[in-house]
């Protein structure tokens, strides 16, 4: 991989793309979520330096983050944001295959922990 080249890839792929500020989060049944909802955009490399991680939903430390209903406001509220800032997000349906998950509401119980910036 050329330094500075961007490939997109999901979290799920490779067991190690789930960083060490998200185990407490992250359950190996993706199951768990599945119907919930999910942001896809555009994608966008993590911000932790020399990770070549590049996210194609709205993930926090290289989960998927997740809501149980589609209208929930902290959901809507973060696709709005990424349209603000030209992601072009899209709510749809979780699936498994996305890679692994964590409920919006478990991350932001742990502190916000995202690869590389320390949470609240």
């Amino acid at each position: 991989m050329e330094r500075g080249e961007i490939h997109a890839g999901r979290g799920g792929l490779v067991e190690q793309a789930v960083p060490e500020e998200a185990e407490e989060l992250w359950t190996e049944n993706g199951h768990d979520h599945v119907g919930w909802f999910c942001v896809s955009t555009d994608p966008f490399p993590c911000p932790a330096p020399g990770c070549e991680f590049v996210a194609v939903f709205m993930t926090a430390a290289h989960l998927v983050l997740v809501w149980e209903e589609q209208d929930d406001p902290n959901l809507l509220r973060h696709a709005q944001r990424a349209k603000e800032v030209g992601r072009n997000p899209r709510i749809i349906s979780y699936e498994v295959d996305f890679g692994p998950s964590a409920s919006y509401y478990a991350w932001e119980a742990a502190g916000r922990p995202v690869h590389g910036v320390r949470g609240k």
